[in-house]
């Protein structure tokens, strides 16, 4: 019986030059709005060129007998991967993360068009590297790392999944009020939300708390199975404390969160924020390590 041949999936977003064209209507436009801000759309239009160059050798890379499609970061969540796919993400490392969450085991090629701005934490490999790089991946031999996920489960079974952090709190990232509770200890807090993050995203929005703490998340690292819990500013009033405003799970341990927020609580994930689920008053949420792993592909 034949095998069906691997489907090549091109994630990619729209670049800068591409949105301000959409807000502006036409490059002159679009033009004057950059100048008037001390700014130069040429170099947005190069940066635009380089993007569009890697995402045209990514394309031409993939082996003629293979399928293809293509998505953009707008329609991930509408877009159905299937278990034979090769996801090849042509971008920032974020777009790595916003597709992530609806991976099931599919290996990732991260492609960095821009390697002199963009980190290449998740986006490792050069447009040209891309073509040795797919057959083997679609005979799924390609040397990969795993990446732990983290999760938030309502009581009524609704569930987030995030490849760098969780966010619980209020909508505004106003005064978020809750109880929570970690390692057998439950504290009422207000506080502009609690992050809970994996080692990916020990490197981003939670290495920025961190290093204003004093605390050294380098020792957490992609494939650790810990999280890190931070209460941002919690408020020390007559029914809040501080005192639980940092943790760490280990393995299976879980932090729970019991939401005392009238209406605007929500919980996303990797800074998606349009893709929540609603924490209002009354409803608990467990943040935990998530079944899943990102299958990267590393650079050989």
């Amino acid at each position: 019986m034949a095998t069906l041949a691997p489907r090549a999936v091109t994630v990619t977003r729209p670049s800068d030059y591409e949105r301000l064209l959409d807000r502006h209507a036409t490059r002159d436009q679009a033009r004057f709005f950059l100048e008037s801000r001390g700014q130069d759309l040429d170099a947005v239009h190069v940066r635009h060129q380089r993007q569009r160059a890697a995402i045209r050798q990514v394309q031409a890379a993939i082996p003629v007998d293979w399928r293809r499609a293509r998505v953009n970061r707008d329609g991930i969540d509408r877009f159905l991967f299937g278990p034979e796919d090769v996801i090849i993400v042509v971008g920032q490392d974020g777009l790595v993360a916003n597709v992530a969450k609806y991976l099931n085991g599919q290996i990732v090629l991260g492609v960095n068009p821009e390697p002199d701005r963009n980190a290449g934490v998740l986006v490792p490999l050069s447009p040209d590297s891309v073509a040795a790089l797919l057959p083997v991946a679609g005979h799924g031999d390609l040397p990969t790392e795993d990446r732990r996920m983290v999760r938030a489960v309502l009581d009524d079974g609704q569930e987030i999944v995030a490849l760098n952090e969780i966010f619980v709190g209020h909508r505004s990232h106003q005064s978020a009020r809750y109880r929570l509770t970690v390692g057998g200890r439950m504290e009422p807090q207000s506080s502009s939300g609690i992050i809970v993050t994996t080692g990916t995203g020990a490197t981003g929005w939670a290495r920025s708390i961190g290093r204003d703490r004093g605390i050294d998340l380098s020792a957490l690292g992609p494939a650790d199975d810990r999280l890190a819990v931070f209460v941002r500013e919690a408020f020390p009033g007559a029914a809040t404390g501080t005192e639980l405003s940092f943790a760490v799970l280990e393995g299976p341990e879980r932090a729970a969160v019991r939401s005392e927020m009238n209406d605007g609580g929500v919980i996303f994930g990797d800074g998606i924020e349009q893709d929540y689920l609603p924490f209002d008053w009354g409803r608990e949420a467990s943040l935990s390590l998530a079944a899943k792993h990102l299958r990267l592909a590393r650079p050989v």
